[in-house]
């Protein structure tokens, strides 16, 4: 990359990065919040199917595509052998957090629905967590105190606006 090449890139970075509202660390804490919800479903998704009760197999097999859903799009490096990862991680890349929060939740509810066993919960939940993140970035960051309590200092009460004053006279 030439140096006429950089900086371009660094601003549409950073553009990017202040259009998405995130800071770096709070998206780092999503895709690990990802990869290990990834893991955990696929763990307890094995161990679900070592049963003889079709639900619970059927739950263990929805819970291993969760897994690999879940790496596949926040950590498409770990399938670098499958010809598709890189387009399908940058087209979720590109969903809203408030997307990316109710597809993630949903998958992570439907084996619980499924089978409401112990591996079954515990297996889904940094999964669910990974959703529930993603969701709390939807809602954008918090304001600020000071100039919050500024706005409502400024504004008058109803007695004040009844009254038509707006000075408090203590007698």
């Amino acid at each position: 990359m030439s140096s006429a090449e950089q900086p371009a890139a660094s601003s549409s970075s950073a553009s990017e990065d202040a259009s998405d509202g995130m800071t770096w660390w709070y998206r780092w804490l999503c895709r690990v919040a990802g990869v290990l919800g990834g893991l955990s479903c696929g763990i307890a998704g094995i161990w679900n199917c070592v049963t003889i009760y079709p639900l619970n197999i059927a739950a263990g097999v929805w819970m291993m595509l969760n897994a690999f859903i879940l790496i596949l799009c926040e950590a498409p490096f770990c399938c670098q052998f499958i010809e598709f990862a890189n387009t399908v991680a940058n087209k979720v890349d590109k969903f809203r957090h408030w997307q990316k929060a109710f597809f993630y939740c949903g998958m992570a509810l439907f084996p619980i629905i499924l089978s409401a066993t112990f591996t079954t919960v515990l297996g889904n939940g940094i999964a669910f967590a990974t959703g529930v993140l993603y969701g709390l970035a939807s809602l954008g960051k918090k304001g600020d105190g000071v100039a919050y309590a500024r706005l409502n200092h400024q504004k008058p009460t109803d007695e004040e606006k009844l009254t038509g004053s707006t000075e408090l006279t203590t007698q």
